[in-house]
């Protein structure tokens, strides 16, 4: 299991991530792709409704980590993309509500978010990538 942690160098974070994750030896990492509001059917979930397109991103990083043969607490790092950036408030109340859930434990992985100027579709609120060690 990876070290998640927050150097005493560093200021504290400011919501629901850590600064530093060291991957043990022997771990396997595992890249996943950005994921986006697309259900396993093809389906474009939660057009202009920023809450159901988290939910969607996060349950297919879910999928993705147990097809991996892992979970959320192997994450080590996650890549955030919105596309607007008053999203950032929902983005944050999202994680503080649900991370708890997701990352029980608190160790919650390093996190850099962007704000951009499009995704691959219009339609596209928020991308999230992620790293894990298994």
């Amino acid at each position: 299991m990876a070290e998640i942690f927050n150097p005493t160098t560093l200021n504290a974070p400011g919501g629901a991530y850590s600064h530093v994750a060291r991957v043990p030896a022997g771990a396997t990492l595992v890249a996943i792709a950005g994921q986006i509001a697309v259900a396993a059917d093809g389906s474009f979930i939660g057009k202009g409704d920023f809450e159901a397109q988290c939910e969607q991103v996060f349950a297919n990083i879910g999928a993705a980590l147990e097809a991996a043969g892992g979970g959320w607490g192997d994450v080590i790092q996650m890549m955030t993309f919105l596309t607007r950036r008053e999203d950032i408030v929902r983005l944050r109340a999202w994680r503080e509500r649900e991370f708890p859930r997701l990352f029980p434990d608190d160790r919650y992985p390093p996190n850099t978010l962007l704000v951009v100027s499009a995704l691959a579709n219009d339609d596209l609120l928020l991308e999230v990538q992620a790293l894990a060690a298994i």
